[in-house]
């Protein structure tokens, strides 16, 4: 039963975790720490996880700004794992996230920016403002650019409001394309989807790009490297 094992286990790591972050000062190694733990739990249930191209976030000095398709909770959970052990990250994430028992605390101790998602314009205040004044303090910003999870990507909603914030803050993007389907969405509560351990979960990181001009070939070249890598790894990648 990989899904109950998973979620049992899964519960007692974001418990402590939690209250670490309530308690006292949560620094980014026991982030890391956290997130390494999920990885292992998945990994214990069966599943085999591809990471490709991290010298590409290894090898950048300075911050950037990641952006990636969102699929599922899975890459919320490993994806500080990845970075955060090279460079200072955080999220753009609901601000709903943040009310989540423990979870919400881990979240909160990593300055995230929050968006509401009800007002598109008071949204795109809140990363340009709050993701230059990160960036300038040398921290990364993580942008999933879809307005939910999904297995596909679509032209229509895969916003670009990362490579406008890239643009403003002068850094550069390292594109991420992710398979994680393997933690699927629930029909009840969205985060506890089944587990399937046979489903293969890959990150692929890109090389780092420059914004020039207005940004739409970065914004064409950002979707098109997702668009190519979840086909490579046959998921019907355009809805």
């Amino acid at each position: 039963f990989p899904t109950l094992a998973f979620f049992c286990r899964l519960f007692n790591v974001v418990y402590h975790q939690g209250k670490n972050a309530e308690r006292a000062p949560y620094s980014p190694q026991q982030w890391v720490e956290g997130s390494i733990a999920v990885l292992e739990l998945l990994e214990s249930c069966g599943l085999r996880i591809h990471v490709e191209g991290l010298h590409h976030s290894k090898n950048l000095e300075g911050p950037c700004v990641f952006i990636a398709n969102h699929m599922s909770t899975m890459e919320t959970f490993l994806l500080p794992g990845l970075i955060q052990p090279h460079r200072p990250v955080t999220f753009v994430v609901k601000e709903s996230l943040l009310t989540y028992p423990w979870f919400g605390a881990v979240l909160r101790s990593r300055n995230p920016i929050t968006v509401g998602r009800t007002n598109p314009r008071h949204d795109l205040t809140a990363v340009m403002e709050g993701g230059v004044e990160r960036l300038q303090a040398g921290t990364s910003i993580i942008v999933f650019p879809q307005s939910t999870r999904s297995n596909h990507i679509d032209s229509e909603t895969f916003n670009s409001i990362g490579v406008k914030l890239a643009k403003k803050a002068g850094v550069p993007i390292i594109p991420i394309a992710l398979c994680t389907d393997a933690w699927s969405t629930g029909s009840i509560v969205k985060d506890f989807g089944r587990i399937y351990p046979d489903r293969p979960v890959h990150f692929r990181f890109g090389e780092p790009l420059h914004v020039t001009g207005n940004g739409k070939a970065e914004h064409t070249a950002i979707f098109n490297f997702i668009k190519t890598q979840l086909e490579e790894w046959h998921l019907p990648a355009v809805r």
